[in-house]
């Protein structure tokens, strides 16, 4: 479905955004892969790709924090494959605590990653999509773009901006070819969050099984986790012709969480 298009996916050396890449390039999909992490297994990934599924993988250390280089990354991206189709802004941090002892640096840090990179990057996507008048922009938001916990000001903040974000673009492209739509996970089983199960279990004395219901049931109705693979199916669809009038919309995957 995807081959001849090029995808870039922010935040997509490990977890949902190294899945929903993975996916990409099983559809036929070159992608240009961006974030953090060790250099070996950052190579490791981006190899693994072009072996698997028979397609071009790129990596960009562009930092989300600086919008010269996210301007730089999607430019680079037009360059090695000829265009920018698919772009998936997934690149996200979070830090928790009370407003008032909310440290400044990390609030500045959560919406520069969380919201504004997603802005930089659409700003300059935008023009080659509408000039070839087909695009796919996919913005990873979150439950918590949809309602709120406490102590995460700037994550909610951020995420609810990114939903709000997403339905502009939507509007501005809707008679572009281009659709723009937020997917809104709740608990994802990523490397993380085993192992901050794995630190709960320890530090309990119960079972990792026991510690994964109790987490997921702080917010859940269902106690099961999505899956980055789970994710990313939704991001393959929504690239798809099937859901060429599906823009605007923020997709919860989140076990009922946003149901309550």
């Amino acid at each position: 479905m995807l081959k001849g298009k090029n995808a870039v996916v922010t935040g997509s050396t490990s977890g949902i955004g190294l899945g929903v890449a993975r996916a990409l390039a099983k559809d036929g999909a070159n992608v240009l892969i961006n974030g953090f992490g060790d250099k070996a297994e950052i190579e490791a990934a981006r190899t693994a790709i072009e072996k698997e599924f028979g397609v071009k993988a790129i990596y960009s250390g562009a930092d989300m924090t600086k919008p010269a280089e996210i301007a730089a990354m999607i430019a680079t991206a037009e360059k090695s494959f000829g265009s920018v189709d698919v772009l998936v802004n997934n690149a996200g941090i979070q830090h928790v605590a009370p407003i008032e002892e909310f440290p400044v640096e990390k609030w500045d840090a959560v919406i520069a990653i969380n919201l504004s990179a997603a802005f930089h990057a659409m700003r300059a996507a935008v023009p080659g999509m509408k000039a070839r008048k087909w695009g796919r922009i996919i913005n990873t938001a979150s439950a918590h773009g949809l309602v709120a916990s406490g102590e995460k000001a700037a994550y909610v903040a951020a995420k609810h901006g990114l939903v709000g974000l997403t339905k502009v673009v939507a509007l501005e492209t809707a008679n572009d070819g281009i659709t723009c739509n937020a997917i809104c996970p709740g608990w994802v089983l990523t490397a993380l969050v085993e192992r901050q199960i794995e630190a709960r279990a320890k530090a309990s004395g119960k079972s990792v099984e026991a510690e994964s219901i109790a987490l997921l049931s702080e917010k859940q109705p269902m106690h099961k986790f999505s899956t980055p693979e789970s994710i990313a199916a939704l991001a393959v669809f929504l690239c798809s012709d099937a859901a060429a009038t599906i823009t605007g919309s923020a997709y919860s995957i989140d076990g009922g969480w946003t149901a309550q």
